[in-house]
């Protein structure tokens, strides 16, 4: 892990006995604010939360390596092993689930349960318009929430230009996973998707199916307000409170 990205990292809630601490892995574009500033009080009461924000985003600086899914997931590994954390449970939502992942892929001794919410392993998987909506965006498709996120932490304009990019860059990037990469994952995992979601319903099904012994949860929500998350969201908890019991009763094993 020496080419790593060292992340900026906070923890949230108090360490409980025989709960595992969970990990928070942000969408494209966001910050811990954004996406998980309305969750968090849901969460911490609990067990102790660790929340990220990944190369570019945030607090964390840039490097000159590529900004990739695989990247991600080893900054994320060499913090958890520099904290003495492991296995953590994990909460990735969008960008962030493929980040989760493949951190569950390359360190399963590092993850004891992970919940994968709006994340992908195949271009198909997403809904109509969306691959062609990325090769033609520009910087002034980047919603004002993140944009104002970023910049109360990075005033410089050229830092959202660079944040843009390489979430962008990212996407564009993309190429399919194989299916064994799934099939071999063998860690506990539910995957959480929306009715009306960026990804296709199907796909996350498939995704379950895919992998050994993976929950599923469709819910009547968009793309992240379920989470709570800002720009989804838009301050409505609703669907945020209705999702936070499923999501803590596969955490704490006690699903149905």
């Amino acid at each position: 892990m020496a080419d790593v990205t060292h992340l900026y990292y906070e923890f949230h809630g108090e360490s409980r006995a025989g709960t595992a601490p969970l990990l928070l892995i942000h969408g494209g574009g966001s910050t811990i604010g954004t996406n998980w500033g309305a969750v968090l009080p849901s969460l911490t009461p609990s067990r102790l939360v660790i929340a990220v924000e990944l190369q570019g985003h945030g607090h964390t600086q840039n490097s000159t390596r590529a900004y990739t899914f695989e990247n991600s997931a080893e900054d994320v590994a060499a913090l958890l092993t520099s904290l003495g954390l492991g296995p953590v449970d994990v909460l990735g939502f969008s960008n962030g689930g493929n980040v989760a992942l493949r951190l569950a892929m390359a360190h399963p001794h590092l993850v004891r349960r992970q919940i994968v919410a709006s994340a992908f392993f195949r271009r198909a998987g997403m809904v109509d318009g969306f691959w062609a909506n990325m090769a033609s965006a520009d910087i002034r498709s980047m919603p004002d929430v993140y944009v104002e996120a970023d910049r109360a932490i990075n005033p410089d304009p050229a830092h959202q230009q660079q944040l843009f990019d390489l979430d962008t860059t990212q996407m564009r990037n993309f190429v399919d996973w194989p299916t064994d990469e799934l099939a071999r994952m063998n860690v506990p995992t539910l995957y959480v998707c929306a009715d009306r979601d960026v990804v296709r319903v199907e796909h996350v099904v498939e995704m379950a199916q895919l992998t050994p012994g993976a929950r599923l949860l469709v819910l009547p929500a968009t793309h992240g307000d379920f989470l709570g998350e800002a720009l989804a969201a838009a301050g409505d908890p609703s669907a945020m409170q209705a999702t936070i019991p499923w999501l803590l009763a596969f955490l704490d094993g006690t699903e149905s």
